[in-house]
């Protein structure tokens, strides 16, 4: 019996180990998917520090092991408690800022925010079809490619564009697959489109490959099914930067909404003030990216910052943060919701308060359910 109660204090350890992360800000990029997790994953977490404790208890009086187990596990359940206590105000705020885009009757969408279930399970996004690797950039010789997702049947889509995110230094068009398959099976194309990465490429190279892929869309949609008049951009990360850059200054008509997941908007700011602390070092990323710091090179990161764009008329922009972000800090997102809105542009912020960044890696956190019901009721309404 003592070696059970060695192996349950051993798992609350490691329990306890996860949970922390939630309340306490990673001060390390190798501890950054405890940071990005944890909080998403709560209920589970929750879950298993009840039946620890069940088990814990069990032995409590007669053992010091179990008794440390116990408080170990009546530790990290009181800590998994506490982003599932803030959901309930932070859905009734977020339907009051969304009341403002009421999604097209009759469309058929997620029935809530979070669905208890899923929480606990894998979810199947649905069944699309996937064609992977079309070029359509080579850009000094680089070949640029983008995968396709189109629904199972026929007919004139609308197309969401997918920039990824990484720090613009890494990562492939298949990121975020589950995202894509998703609108896929719900009657969206998605095209998820590569860009050239820094520092061998730099400002504003990204912008180039960005156009040449909605270029690609507006000649080559419709022989995939989709619509090349109704376009949404959706960016994540260094991604959502690309995207709301785009969408800012250029604004092509056919660019009906943007979306951005956690993006940087004033790229100087970001530099000369970043979070504390910081686990990706967020100057060697701007300086690879651009190519110098704000002193040496002002005007590429004036260009580069989307905040720059915000006070002449683009597409509503539905921007989503997790207020806990230390790679790019919610405070960015504020920003750029008020700036958009002084330009009487619409725009919504839906901060979550429990959220890292890229929290939405974990689909069926809460994070990511929240995100996901939200996003798909923006973009209903952009494309009504």
């Amino acid at each position: 019996m003592r070696v059970v109660y060695w192996a349950v204090l051993l798992v609350t350890a490691l329990q306890l180990f996860a949970a922390v992360w939630i309340v306490i800000p990673v001060p390390d990029e190798r501890l950054l998917a405890f940071g990005v997790g944890a909080p998403e994953v709560s209920p589970v977490l929750l879950a298993g520090s009840l039946l620890l404790a069940i088990a814990a208890a069990a032995g409590s009086r007669r053992n010091k092991i179990a008794r440390l187990a116990l408080v170990f596990s009546l530790i990290s359940g009181s800590i998994s408690l506490w982003p599932i206590l803030q959901v309930p105000s932070t859905l009734a705020r977020f339907d009051t800022l969304m009341e403002q885009f009421p999604a097209p009757p009759g469309h058929a969408m997620r029935l809530r925010p979070i669905e208890i279930g899923e929480l606990f399970r894998p979810v199947d996004p649905g069944d699309a079809r996937v064609v992977r690797g079309i070029e359509f950039a080579k850009p000094d010789g680089v070949s640029l490619k983008l995968d396709l997702y189109r629904p199972r049947v026929s007919g004139r889509f609308p197309v969401l564009v997918q920039i990824y995110g990484g720090g613009w230094k890494n990562g492939s068009p298949a990121r975020d697959e589950w995202f894509a398959r998703y609108f896929a099976s719900r009657g969206y194309v998605v095209a998820c489109i590569d860009y050239r990465h820094a520092p061998a490429w730099r400002w504003p190279e990204q912008l180039e490959d960005v156009r040449s892929g909605l270029r690609w869309v507006a000649e080559h949609a419709h022989d995939h099914d989709g619509d090349p008049a109704r376009v949404v951009l959706v960016g994540r990360s260094s991604g959502a930067q690309l995207a709301m850059r785009m969408a800012y200054h250029e604004a092509p008509s056919a660019i009906k909404a943007v979306v951005n997941f956690y993006g940087p908007v004033d790229l100087a700011d970001g530099w000369r003030h970043p979070p504390q602390p910081d686990p990706l070092n967020i100057r060697n990323i701007l300086e690879a990216f651009i190519g110098g710091t704000p002193d040496e090179m002002p005007d590429r990161y004036q260009h580069a910052s989307p905040i720059t764009y915000a006070s002449g008329r683009v597409p509503p922009t539905l921007h989503l943060y997790g207020h806990h972000d230390h790679v790019v800090e919610a405070r960015f997102g504020r920003q750029i919701d008020r700036a958009l809105k002084k330009s009487g542009n619409m725009s919504v912020l839906l901060e979550l308060p429990w959220s890292e960044h890229a929290f939405d890696i974990v689909p069926n956190g809460l994070g990511g359910q929240v995100a996901l019901y939200y996003t798909e009721r923006f973009i209903s309404w952009a494309l009504r």
